[in-house]
């Protein structure tokens, strides 16, 4: 099988839009057609979010609630680790829904804690930690 060399400033990339009234007969054109916006159409429903009053997965802005699983968290200024097993916190904010649509995030339960910590002195320290919705049980 014999291969042929193309030189590259002998081939040619047209758009079948725009007509070329003198074609190069010594050239190899090239056609690339794309589809467009208007040859295919994708309509993507997007579930509505659930109101913080119902659902069984609702989530509570303001509810105080309790860590009930073993869980550390390591982003605490000047303390090694901090347990939030048993700890109790406030919910500040269900970030899985951005902009009234649901977004994909791994721990989408904000939770403010103010607790005193051991090696932070006798001040309470204020403190968030990402949680999934099987962490924590509600207390009020």
């Amino acid at each position: 099988m014999k291969h042929r060399h193309i030189p590259p400033n002998s081939l040619t990339f047209t758009n079948p839009n725009i007509t070329n009234p003198k074609p190069n007969p010594h050239r190899l054109t090239i056609t690339v057609t794309t589809a467009t916006s208007s040859d295919s159409t994708t309509i993507i429903n997007t579930p509505k979010p659930q109101s913080s009053q119902g659902g069984k997965n609702s989530v509570k802005v303001g509810a105080r609630v309790r860590v009930k699983v073993p869980l550390k968290v390591y982003h605490v200024p000047k303390v090694s680790e901090v347990e939030l097993n048993g700890k109790e916190g406030k919910i500040k904010e269900n970030i899985a829904v951005w902009k009234g649509k649901y977004i994909s995030a791994s721990f989408p339960i904000k939770v403010e804690f103010f607790e005193v910590l051991e090696g932070r002195g006798n001040a309470p320290v204020k403190f968030f930690a990402h949680l999934k919705q099987d962490e924590f049980e509600y207390i009020d």
